[in-house]
């Protein structure tokens, strides 16, 4: 591994059930249950797990179809159901659906030849996240100071 290879996240417990992630740029976004006693929803740590994976692989596809045209639309939906069983809660099912359009031209007749190679690529190298959760990598739970 390489000196910039480490990604890391701080989370802070702001009320009971709610938290904020910071990364190391500052930047920050708010989790929780799912909801607080004022009915705010906020996203719960499974939706920011779906998030994180339409989202990488968005970046991926955008930044090889962009390049050739502007998307008239761009959406990524990522589903799966929640389960609980014997291995214990997790996410099985998980599906990336892209709805993406592009406008007329020799540059989007181009986008939309890329665009399923582009889907393709991110799912079998690029995306880290997808490749991190269908790979599986234990994760390790440490007690500072134990």
């Amino acid at each position: 591994m390489t000196d910039n290879s480490l990604r890391s996240v701080t989370v802070e417990r702001t009320s009971l059930g709610h938290f904020t992630a910071t990364n190391a740029r500052g930047s920050t976004i708010s989790f929780g249950t799912g909801s607080d006693a004022e009915g705010d929803a906020v996203f719960t740590p499974v939706e920011l797990l779906l998030a994180a994976i339409g989202g990488c692989t968005a970046v991926d596809v955008d930044v090889a179809t962009s390049r050739h045209a502007e998307p008239v639309k761009f959406s990524v939906e990522v589903t799966g159901n929640k389960v609980g069983d014997e291995l214990g809660n997790r996410m099985t099912d998980l599906v990336v659906t892209f709805s993406v359009d592009f406008p007329d031209g020799e540059g989007a007749e181009r986008a939309r030849i890329v665009f399923p190679r582009a889907v393709k690529a991110s799912h079998d190298r690029l995306c880290t996240v997808s490749r991190t959760v269908e790979i599986g990598t234990p994760v390790k739970a440490v007690i500072e100071g134990a």
